[in-house]
Parts: C-alpha cells; sequence; structure tokens
C-alpha cells in the first residue's frame, strides 16, 4: 500500500518539482536582466540627460556659449555639442574649453591655443587667458557649463567655472550649470581648507581639497558664500542630477567612466589624487609617463622594497603599498614626465577599502616617510604649499595642523548648498 501510494504521487512530485525549477529560473533571469537593464540604464542620469529630455526649454531661441571637453556626453555615449549643434530652435555661438582643450588630450599646465570648429569658435580658457573676454562673450545670451570634475580642489576645472561665473556677471550673461556626480561621491571633507594668501589656479575657491560637493552645489555657495571676485553673483541656475545620492562614487551611478584628464584614468587614480598630487610640488615623480600617474611614486634615489615595507609598517587605513620600479616615458597627456627615460624605486598604490582610505592623508604620510627614509634627497619646492592651500603645510614633516576640525566646520558650512540626498 505504501509503495502503490508513493507511484502515485510521484507525477505530482515531479510537477512540483518543475515549478520550483521554473521559479528559481525565472528569478535567476530576472536578477541577470535587472542586471543588464542597469548596465545599459543608468542609475543617474547628468545634469545634460536632463536637460535634454525635460529642460531645452531653458536654451530655445537663445544664442548660447558652452563650457565644455570631451567629458561634456549623454548617457548614450553622444557629445552634448552634437545635441546642440544640430537642434533647431537652439543657436550654438561659441565654444570655450578648460585645462586639456577641446579633447581633453593637452598636457597638465600645456597651452591650448583657440580654434574653430564646425564654423563656432572655439575659446580656450587655457592659453593667452584663463577668462573669457568681453569680446569672447558678445554674442552670447545664456551661458552652459557643462564638465566632469575630480572633487578635488587642486583640480583646475572648478577655477575655470568660477571664472566663468564672474565674467558672465560683469557682462549680465545668466549661467546654467549642468550638474554632474562628484567621482568620490558627496560625504566625505578632507584636508585643509584653503587660506587667502593662498589663492591661486589650482586653489580659487576656500574649500577643502577634498570638498563633497558636485559642481552645481559648489557654484551655489560660491555665489552664497561671496567667494566670487567682488562678489559676483551672477543668475545661476543648475539642472540637477537625477537618481544621484551623496553616497555614491561613480561607480555606484551607473555612468561609463570618461577620464576627465590624461593622467586621471581610474577612479582609484581619482582617490587617491588628494594625495598623490602633492608630489607635484617636490622632485618625486607622481607615476607620468606610465600606464598609472598618481597611483605610482618614485624617483632614482628611492628603494621601492624599503619604502613599501615602510609604508607598510605605518599602517595607513585602507592601501596597500607594492614595491615597482619604472622608467617614465613620454606620452599622449605627459610630453615630458619627471625623470623621463631614468629607472625609479617607488610604490605602487592599490586602494583595498575606500571607506577606510583617505587620499589626503596617504599622501601626507608618505612625504613624511619619504623624507625621513631619503633625508637631502627629496627637496619640497614652493608648488607644494599652494597646493596644500595652507602656510603651516612648511616642511617634509607635515605635523598634523586642526585639519579634521575645518573640514568638519566646512562639510556644516555647507548644508544650506545642498541639492541631493544621503543615507
Amino acid at each position: 500500500m505504501t509503495g502503490r501510494t508513493a507511484r502515485d504521487r510521484m507525477p505530482q512530485l515531479l510537477r512540483t518539482a518543475a515549478l520550483c525549477l521554473v521559479a528559481v529560473c525565472s528569478t535567476v533571469g530576472a536578477s541577470i536582466l535587472a542586471r543588464s537593464m542597469e548596465q545599459e540604464h543608468p542609475r543617474v542620469r547628468s545634469g545634460a540627460d536632463v536637460l535634454v529630455a525635460d529642460s531645452m526649454h531653458l536654451l530655445l531661441g537663445r544664442r548660447v556659449g558652452l563650457l565644455c571637453n570631451h567629458t561634456s556626453r549623454l548617457g548614450d555615449g553622444s557629445y552634448l555639442f552634437d545635441t546642440l549643434f544640430s537642434h533647431d530652435d537652439v543657436q550654438l555661438t561659441a565654444l570655450f574649453t578648460p585645462e586639456h582643450g577641446f579633447h581633453g588630450s593637452a598636457d597638465a599646465g600645456a597651452d591650448v591655443a583657440s580654434a574653430m570648429f564646425r564654423g563656432i569658435p572655439v575659446h580656450s580658457l587655457y592659453g593667452n587667458t584663463r577668462r573669457p573676454t568681453s569680446d569672447m562673450l558678445e554674442n552670447i545670451d545664456v551661458l552652459v557649463m557643462d564638465l566632469q570634475d575630480a572633487g578635488v580642489r587642486y583640480y583646475t576645472y572648478i577655477s575655470t567655472m568660477a571664472y566663468c561665473m564672474e565674467e558672465a556677471a560683469a557682462a549680465g550673461i545668466p549661467v546654467i550649470l549642468l550638474d554632474r556626480p562628484n567621482p568620490l561621491g558627496g560625504e566625505r571633507v578632507e584636508g585643509p581648507v584653503r587660506h587667502d594668501s593662498l589663492r591661486s589656479f589650482v586653489g580659487y575657491l576656500p574649500v577643502p581639497v577634498r570638498y563633497g560637493m558636485t559642481a552645481g552645489e559648489l557654484a551655489r555657495m560660491a555665489i552664497g558664500e561671496g567667494w566670487l571676485r567682488d562678489a559676483a553673483a551672477p543668475s545661476l541656475t543648475v539642472v540637477p542630477l537625477d537618481g544621484w545620492r551623496r553616497e555614491m562614487y561613480h561607480d555606484d551611478t551607473g555612468l561609463p567612466w570618461i577620464a576627465p584628464s590624461p593622467n586621471l584614468r581610474s577612479l582609484e587614480a581619482v582617490m587617491a589624487y588628494p594625495g598623490t598630487c602633492l608630489f607635484e610640488g617636490t622632485n618625486i615623480s607622481e607615476g607620468r609617463g606610465t600606464d598609472v600617474p598618481f597611483l605610482l611614486i618614485g624617483a632614482p634615489f628611492i628603494d621601492g622594497e624599503e619604502l613599501a615595507s615602510a609604508l607598510t609598517d605605518d599602517r595607513i587605513p585602507g592601501v596597500r603599498f607594492e614595491p615597482r620600479r619604472f622608467v617614465p616615458a613620454p606620452r599622449p597627456g605627459a610630453s615630458h614626465p619627471r625623470y623621463a627615460g631614468e629607472e625609479c624605486g617607488g610604490v605602487r598604490l592599490h586602494v583595498t577599502d575606500r571607506a577606510r582610505f583617505s587620499g589626503w592623508e596617504c599622501g601626507r604620510a608618505m612625504l613624511r616617510r619619504i623624507a625621513v627614509l631619503y633625508d637631502g634627497k627629496m627637496k619640497i619646492r614652493p608648488y607644494l604649499v599652494l597646493l596644500a592651500g595652507d602656510e603651516r603645510f612648511q616642511d617634509a614633516q607635515m605635523a598634523s595642523p586642526p585639519w579634521q576640525s575645518d573640514a568638519v566646520q566646512f562639510a556644516r558650512r555647507r548644508i544650506p548648498y545642498l541639492l541631493y540626498p544621503g543615507i
């Protein structure tokens, strides 16, 4: 009787198992499809995408000047320039470009000439002038700004944007800023707030090294706090991001990575940049002329094994140091790298825990350690203090002034200007 009952139930058991298998396959398939759709459809829309989809009325019938470069793209990879250029009711009359030029390929610090593109003047703001002149703005009704920055004060795109806002205010031209994600997220704030005496093109706004804001938020704060020249206050419209949250790093957005300049080739390099950029103020190579600039630090007089061991002993959070030997060589975006053709010893940084890693503190610790190991061989240049933005950053020992409290105060001060939620 028991055997017959089991045999009688077997078809039902098989049917139940089949239904369970279908359910599991459906769940797995749905998960794969969801991931595929996430890859095809980014979780975040840039301000440029929002403009084209929802806000083109801001530009219709107007003569438009566009501050842009190779990063000024829509979510499908097309260029914002092409969309505006081909629009029947938008008159694109001028282009403006920051450091590295329209194509984003020029060396750091290299002058870029103005040019013409499809019959439109391309005004370089990293050549004969770093500000748009009255002649450049003459045939413009509105200035649109769309650049992907790095979230770090040294990065000159935010200085160019500030200069453009100042000149637009003087000319009575409204500004529309198309917001983009801060690749380092919008929560962490690191490093000293730039002192007034050290205002420069690599530190125009008085913000920490890592300021934890989008360009749109920073522009709002610059106006609201009176940071612009003569307290300029242009009419500013920020076209916001859709779907961005403060805890998002760039790889959380679903947007493709586009190197904002030739030597910031990865998100990992941008994470290290608040600290490793400081080596530009020394005689140490910051890795230009290699495959991993700003992640590879060294010099001919450095023993990579010795330095990696010492830095490991320093227990710097969230990073691992790998000893390397390398020979910088000229390449696109780094025509004249430091120590070109010379063999250098050094270390390659690997960020292992972004939640614990501070690029600023890591760079500062590396400077201190190299100064101790190679006393008299590492040379400190005045540019280091200019980058740091703080006169207290004078020697290689880099004692710790109250930068953390400065960062905390800034984080509170920025709150009224924030546009996006956090956790």
